[in-house]
């Protein structure tokens, strides 16, 4: 990585590295269920070497509910300890408590986090003055950025687009992972929040799309396995080379399709066939049955050479 480009990724305005494909990174575990720091640090750096402008550890796909504080400490300060202000790292610190989710918060801060990722309160199913009103403490117990995660489909609530307006005008609220599948919703935001707030896609099967309604890019699980494809769709798509994009997009989408169904057991699983983690996950969740096991490594066998898509990513983000 060039100074300039080093440069270009930490400094200015806080959202300006929010943008591209950012991995939601798994939480491995060893063999004795313990969480496997070594292997969350290969993870974190294959992003790093990828190009990747930021990482999100502690959310969903690393099976956040099933982690000990003192494991959200851990992974946390591990992410960090391999960025090394190469990277920005986002702890995801949500909770339907809003007194857990600004303990979450204090702790992200307390371990390095660079950004927090706080999801609308899932379960409770609060009014929208309460969705604004948990927010709003999160901020008042932070310095951080924080990017709001809006995912009904989990919440069985939604962030509606007046509350986000009405966050939006503190510049402490940065972007949105926005999960709910409505690529128009893109647009119409646009039009209601500041000009530097970010604009991201919360699934990879959304992240064309979205891409080309004018978000700013995708928090992906796909970006794990395959971060060099990821980066060229996205690449292309900024370049207008829809053709292009369009080509990556079909090839991952059975792969795409199947981690989104079993989130996050398809991802492990697709990466222990290259031994970089196991495919263990915690109860509730389990690993995958034989069936879909032999349907992801098919998948995984569609999946172009990242060899003859690198040296075109790696032009179009060059001249971007």
């Amino acid at each position: 990585m060039t100074s300039q480009i080093a440069a270009y990724r930490w400094g200015g305005a806080p959202a300006r590295w929010l943008a591209g494909t950012i991995p939601d990174i798994p939480t491995p575990f060893d063999p004795d269920g313990a969480v496997d720091l070594a292997a969350l640090g290969e993870l974190c750096e294959r992003q790093i070497e990828a190009g990747a402008l930021a990482v999100v550890v502690c959310d969903i796909v690393g099976e956040t509910a099933t982690l000990t504080p003192a494991e959200r400490d851990a992974i946390i300060r591990m992410a960090v300890e391999v960025s090394r202000k190469r990277i920005h790292v986002i702890a995801g610190a949500g909770s339907n408590s809003t007194r857990q989710a600004v303990e979450n918060t204090k702790q992200a801060a307390a371990a390095g986090a660079d950004a927090i990722l706080s999801v609308v309160p899932y379960y409770n199913k609060p009014m929208q003055d309460g969705v604004f009103a948990h927010f709003r403490a999160v901020a008042e117990a932070t310095a951080l950025p924080i990017i709001l995660h809006d995912c009904p489909a989990r919440t069985a609530r939604g962030l509606s687009d007046d509350t986000l307006a009405r966050l939006a005008q503190s510049a402490q609220f940065v972007g949105l992972r926005d999960s709910t599948g409505d690529i128009a919703r893109t647009a119409s935001l646009r039009a209601r929040l500041p000009a530097g707030f970010r604009l991201l896609s919360g699934d990879d099967a959304t992240a064309l799309p979205f891409i080309a309604a004018g978000g700013d890019g995708c928090f992906s699980q796909m970006m794990n396995v395959a971060p060099e494809l990821c980066s060229a769709m996205f690449a292309y798509g900024q370049r207008a080379r829809w053709r292009a994009a369009r080509r990556l997009y079909r090839q991952m989408l059975p792969l795409i399709e199947l981690l989104a169904r079993e989130t996050p057991a398809a991802l492990k699983y697709a990466l222990s066939l290259d031994g970089m983690v196991r495919a263990d996950v915690r109860l509730p969740l389990v690993e995958l049955d034989p069936f879909a096991q032999t349907a992801v490594a098919d998948a995984l066998s569609l999946l172009p050479p990242h060899d003859a898509i690198v040296p075109a990513s790696h032009k179009l983000r060059a001249q971007a």
